[in-house]
C-alpha cells in the first residue's frame, strides 16, 4: 500500500467518508445531503434510492442512475449500516445518520 510522508496509509479508512462526499459533490452539484434507503418508489423488491436535497432543504433532481450509483456508493461505505432504514448523508459534514432519528425531519 502506498504511504504519505508521515507513514501512513495514504487511504487511510477515516478518510473514506470523506472522499465520498467530495466525489458525490463534485458528480452532482449543488446537493448538501442524501437520504439513502432500499426502498426505490417506482419498484417493488428493494433496490438503492437516493434523494437529494440542497442547503436550503430543497428537493434536487437526480437521474434514475445517478441516484442509485449515489446510494450504491453510501451503502458500501457503511456496509454495517442498519440499511432496512433509511438514512442520510449530509457532504458537508461526511456524516451517516438515521434519518427516522433525525429530529424535525418528517415525510
Amino acid at each position: 500500500m502506498l504511504t504519505a510522508q508521515g507513514g501512513s496509509s495514504a487511504c487511510p479508512d477515516a478518510d473514506r467518508a470523506q472522499r465520498l462526499a467530495l466525489q458525490l459533490a463534485d458528480m452532482i452539484p449543488g446537493v448538501a445531503t442524501l437520504r439513502v434507503s432500499l426502498t426505490d418508489p417506482t419498484q417493488t423488491w428493494p433496490h438503492p434510492h437516493a434523494v437529494a436535497r440542497d442547503r436550503a432543504g430543497q428537493p434536487v433532481e437526480l437521474s434514475r442512475t445517478t441516484a442509485k450509483i449515489a446510494a450504491r456508493w453510501i451503502l458500501r461505505v457503511w456496509p454495517e449500516a442498519d440499511w432496512t432504514r433509511p438514512h442520510t448523508f449530509d457532504l458537508v459534514t461526511a456524516t451517516l445518520t438515521r434519518s427516522d432519528l433525525v429530529a424535525g425531519r418528517g415525510r
